[in-house]
């Protein structure tokens, strides 16, 4: 490979995982407003999996596309940015790797804007689980659902990536805390993770959650998405908060809502889109995470040119935690 050249997973067209393979390109040019990133590694996401799968044939996505919608790694070239070469960087969504070319690469060529600054002393692999995961599970509970450790917090999908985020965060400051799980052998895991009661979920499990808390759980992240909202809707306390953050049923939209009769006298929903991070909110997450000594779960790690059996893991839903690649 020359030295101007980088290895990259380009999306010509939808396919299946076993079709995507890393190929030499050039490394972008610098530009103004845009910094270049020596990718260090990045974590895998469902929607990248949905992005490869289907999306990328909408109209609005123009490809041949670099996915990828994280990463960490360091300053390459900071161009007119505030940053310094060799800055230890994340960069996260606002249209990496659908808009514009993602982190699926050893460099990546990217707004100023998506770049923060972090300040860790995590190795690569563990500081490459952390950004879009936790940060989702970060502004959910702190942001949306005013999250407090007096609260019980409902975590509806609780072995997804950022479910296990929310977990760590909700339980770092002592939370009492519910996961559902669709698989009777991930009951265990969610126990080790520290979940104190976790619920099988069929898709109904509102009479469950109120035989347990006959009072109504004043606090629910809902991960699941639009399948079950109306189900976790129903088991919300008085003054409850409900924040609908995830969409891991694959279904955006609900055919048929009845606003008025599905959302309970006196509680609240909210929701978190994670479009759009800032530095301060970078800072609070990786600043709460050392002060906690959390750890971010890691399923499995793998080496850039296996990516594609890290798209068939999360397809198969057998990881326990993120799935995470390193670029070398």
């Amino acid at each position: 490979m020359q030295k101007n050249e980088m290895n990259a997973v380009i999306l010509h067209h939808t396919c299946k995982a076993e079709e995507l393979m890393p190929t030499t390109v050039p490394i972008p040019n610098i530009k103004p407003d845009w910094v270049l990133v020596k990718i260090r590694g990045f974590g895998i996401n469902r929607s990248e999996i949905m992005f490869r799968s289907y999306e990328a044939d909408a109209p609005s996505i123009n490809l041949p596309r670099i996915p990828g919608i994280e990463c960490v790694g360091e300053i390459a070239d900071p161009s007119n940015s505030h940053f310094k070469k060799g800055d230890r960087v994340v960069a996260l969504m606002g249209g990496m790797g659908r808009s514009f070319d993602g982190s699926y690469a050893t460099f990546a060529l990217l707004p100023t804007k998506n770049v923060f600054s972090v300040i860790s002393d995590l190795e690569w692999a563990e500081l490459a689980a952390i950004p879009e995961s936790y940060f989702t599970a970060f502004g959910s509970l702190f942001e949306c659902l005013n999250l407090e450790a007096r609260d019980t917090l409902l975590i509806r999908g609780g072995t997804s990536a950022t479910g296990i985020a929310a977990i760590q965060l909700a339980k770092s400051i002592g939370c009492r805390v519910i996961a559902t799980t669709r698989q009777e052998r991930k009951k265990v895991f969610l126990k080790e993770m520290g979940v104190d009661d976790v619920i099988i979920d069929d898709g109904k499990i509102s009479c469950t959650l109120k035989k347990l808390l006959p009072a109504g759980i004043n606090k629910i992240l809902e991960l699941v998405g639009t399948n079950t909202l109306e189900d976790s809707l129903s088991a919300l306390a008085p003054k409850g908060i409900l924040c609908l953050t995830g969409i891991l049923g694959s279904k955006s939209a609900i055919a048929s809502f009845d606003i008025i009769k599905a959302i309970p006298n006196g509680a609240y929903i909210t929701s978190f889109f994670s479009n759009y991070p800032t530095q301060e909110t970078i800072n609070k997450l990786f600043e709460h995470i050392k002060t906690y000594a959390i750890k971010p779960k890691i399923a499995y790690i793998f080496q850039f040119e296996e990516i594609s059996k890290a798209h068939l893991l999360m397809e198969s839903n057998g990881a326990n935690g993120k799935i995470v690649i390193l670029t070398n």
